[in-house]
């Protein structure tokens, strides 16, 4: 789509900045948004507002699919329940995902083949606190009254494994994300950019594993989370065709009519 400008949705509930981006492209030709801009800023207790009937029926049609679910994808950046066993010690997560991540990766061998996103943020292959930078940014944070805000970084995208020649990669697609503290609000926004996204398979997992990590971050540092924003270079729905999506878009149209 020619479009000289970004594409920008602002919302609070998760869902409905999802069904925006989902029903743009549905309504205008081609099948991507390039750029695109997404904030989503509605958090309660940590946890972004959801619509439930969107969710259900995006899962369903993924599962109808043969796609992933929207928990799935979300597990890929912050593995929430893993957390929740590991009685919200950080130290507790990082050990238990390490030890079951070969079982995490031969779930999904093709997909999973160059890694996860969580473990590239907690096992890059170098750097302080071998490579754990969600150690060091968190601990740097919380050792000194400030720190500069270049150093709260995560990389995922990494030249000496990520650039190859073949025609299509699975994975990253999300590249880096930075921190944004505010020490007098005792608040946390999380940025993150990706070169390319997929709207129907991967992108409302993608938004929820994101402020899951961000609610996680936001816990370690005692900060709240309050608001996710994402750039995405390119958007695209270009593994379905839009015709098979015709339940789903008339829920979202509805949904939006709140």
């Amino acid at each position: 789509m020619n479009n000289t400008r970004p594409i920008v949705i602002t919302e609070e509930n998760l869902s409905y900045a999802w069904a925006r981006i989902f029903l743009h492209i549905i309504d205008n030709p081609g099948k991507e948004i390039a750029p695109l801009v997404v904030s989503i800023t509605g958090f309660k207790n940590n946890i972004p507002q959801e619509d439930k009937e969107i969710r259900e029926a995006l899962d369903n049609c993924l599962k109808s699919n043969n796609k992933q679910s929207v928990h799935t994808v979300a597990n890929t950046i912050f593995p929430e329940s893993l957390w929740r066993r590991s009685k919200y010690n950080r130290k507790n997560l990082f050990e238990m995902y390490e030890k079951i991540f070969p079982r995490i990766q031969a779930l999904a061998k093709t997909k999973n083949s160059r890694g996860v996103y969580f473990k590239r943020l907690i096992s890059f292959g170098f750097g302080p606190e071998n490579g754990n930078q969600l150690e060091y940014v968190i601990s740097q944070y919380n050792s000194r009254p400030a720190v500069r805000r270049t150093m709260l970084q995560l990389s995922i995208f990494d030249p000496g494994r990520d650039h190859d020649t073949i025609a299509q990669l699975p994975f990253p697609c999300l590249q880096h994300i930075s921190l944004v503290p505010n020490n007098k609000e005792k608040s946390l926004k999380l940025n993150a950019f990706y070169a390319t996204q997929q709207v129907f398979e991967k992108s409302y997992g993608n938004y929820l594993g994101l402020c899951r990590l961000g609610k996680f971050i936001a816990s370690e540092m005692n900060l709240e989370f309050s608001g996710l924003y994402c750039f995405i270079g390119v958007a695209k729905m270009d593994t379905i065709s839009k015709k098979k999506l015709a339940g789903l878009e008339e829920l979202a149209r509805k949904s939006l009519e709140h």
